[in-house]
């Protein structure tokens, strides 16, 4: 399945900085396919967090907003 807008939820936000959640029916690697998050780009700022429960593990990560798309990484 594609990214789906009804399992993305804010859990908190200030500053400028949103922690989400979301929850998928995807693996993880799909989820966090750069691209992946493209349909709310203009939702998402570099170094947002996003706790993210995928089919098969679940996983904080950072979120990475370019010109071109969205991305996630590990936390450093």
């Amino acid at each position: 399945m594609a990214f789906a807008n009804k399992n993305l939820s804010v859990i908190a936000y200030a500053n400028g900085f949103t922690l989400w959640h979301y929850c998928g029916t995807e693996t993880m690697a799909t989820i966090t396919a750069n691209g992946y998050f493209n349909a709310v780009k203009s939702l998402m700022n570099v170094g947002d967090i996003i706790i993210i429960n995928a089919s098969d593990s679940t996983a904080i990560k950072k979120i990475g907003v370019s010109s071109s798309n969205v991305t996630t990484a590990a936390l450093s």
